[in-house]
């Protein structure tokens, strides 16, 4: 081998040395920066997933806060008052003692000309019902009938019922137009009692969907549901105990006055001294067969709980039977209240065929006056009569 080609060989091998060392050099740079680049994504990944659980900590809490909002829109919240409370989502009860304190007092210059105008209107209502002699019972009872015969939807052409709902809720609404919701009725009860100096309350139930009144007489408080007896002459709702609202009806209990007392229960002041349990089913036939809107029968203090039990067994197999039947258009219902001599078994009818208002007849005689009388005015005008869109010779 010549000089030229060793030194040839020997500095390939140089350079092929210099590059192998230069390879093991990048790569381990390039291994170097790889690794921190890997630490660093490591990092970064550690903070991604820290941030995920946070973000799901802040969906967690807003699903939370979104589920009570919700819960808090669905049930209504049961205030312990009387005014400024919404019924149904849309309708408020409004103290209306500036128009019964005007009433009382002769003074009616505060008063705005709505007000005036309802103090009106209510005044001359209770100049037609009432009287000095009248006790506060007496008072309240004329009223409760005046309500519940005259608060009806009037019918007819020239009946004007507003569209609009504004009014529904207060007395302008329900003596103005007769038509309005239970918290109308429950305030325009109220405003009559207040005029007359009765304490009266509007009752709200548990859920805000349905008022009624507390009134005061001279032995206790007893519930009045206008707004379900308008139309009728039942007395179903009238002069009721807790014990006999609480059947359909919840309300706040420690707010508003108990009424316990039954001197002026309507059911156990016409209830009927009855002895033999099983004469019951008999009694309730005669009342339908009669048409009565209540029977009210009195059991001494003998009466046994089994014995109760045997007539509410009776009477569910009673309105079983009649739920079959076509014979009685009505539904009823029925509580239990203690009474001083004993009990009462209170049953209410409720009549699906209340007669409506019918709409007059045209009289007979009136239709040829009719034809003359647009004869007169237009018959020398021709009219065309259509047949399958085609047109005919007019006639006249």
């Amino acid at each position: 081998m010549s000089k030229k080609m060793m030194i040839l060989f020997v500095a390939l091998g140089c350079a092929l040395f210099l590059a192998l060392c230069g390879a093991m050099i990048l790569n381990w740079i390039g291994f170097s920066r790889l690794a921190d680049a890997g630490s660093s994504l490591s990092r970064l990944e550690g903070s991604v997933t820290e941030l995920q659980g946070s973000l799901s900590g802040v969906q967690d809490g807003l699903s939370t806060l979104h589920d009570d909002i919700i819960d808090k829109e669905d049930t209504p919240e049961d205030l312990n008052q009387e005014n400024d409370v919404t019924i149904a989502g849309d309708y408020v009860i409004r103290s209306t003692e500036s128009i019964s304190d005007a009433y009382r007092s002769g003074d009616r210059s505060a008063l705005t000309d709505k007000e005036k105008e309802v103090l009106d209107m209510a005044s001359d209502i209770l100049g037609q019902i009432v009287t000095d002699d009248m006790t506060d019972f007496e008072k309240e009872k004329a009223v409760y009938e005046w309500m519940i015969r005259n608060l009806t939807h009037d019918s007819g052409l020239l009946t004007v019922i507003p569209t609009t709902q504004a009014d529904c809720d207060n007395p302008y609404g329900v003596l103005k137009y007769h038509n309005a919701v239970c918290v109308g009725y429950a305030t325009t009860f109220r405003l009559f009692m207040q005029m007359m100096g009765i304490p009266c309350k509007v009752v709200h139930n548990s859920d805000c969907y349905h008022s009624w009144d507390l009134v005061q007489l001279d032995d206790g408080w007893y519930h009045t549901d206008i707004y379900s007896d308008v139309g009728t002459t039942n007395y179903s709702h009238f002069n009721l105990t807790d014990v006999m609202m609480s059947s359909n009806q919840s309300w706040d209990t420690d707010f508003f006055p108990p009424a316990d007392r039954t001197a002026y229960c309507y059911a156990c002041m016409n209830a009927v001294k009855e002895e033999d349990i099983y004469h019951v089913p008999t009694a309730l036939r005669e009342a339908l067969d009669n048409g009565a809107d209540l029977l009210a029968l009195q059991f001494d203090k003998s009466l046994q709980e089994y014995q109760a039990q045997i007539v509410q067994q009776m009477l569910a197999n009673v309105q079983d039977r009649l739920s079959y039947s076509s014979s009685y258009e009505m539904n009823f219902d029925w509580s239990w209240v203690p009474v001083d001599a004993g009990y009462v078994l209170s049953v209410n009818i409720n009549w699906y065929n209340q007669e409506e208002p019918s709409e007059p007849e045209i009289p007979e005689d009136a239709y040829e006056k009719m034809d003359e009388a647009v004869d007169s005015a237009f018959g020398d005008i021709a009219y065309n009569y259509y047949d399958d869109y085609s047109r005919t010779d007019p006639v006249g």
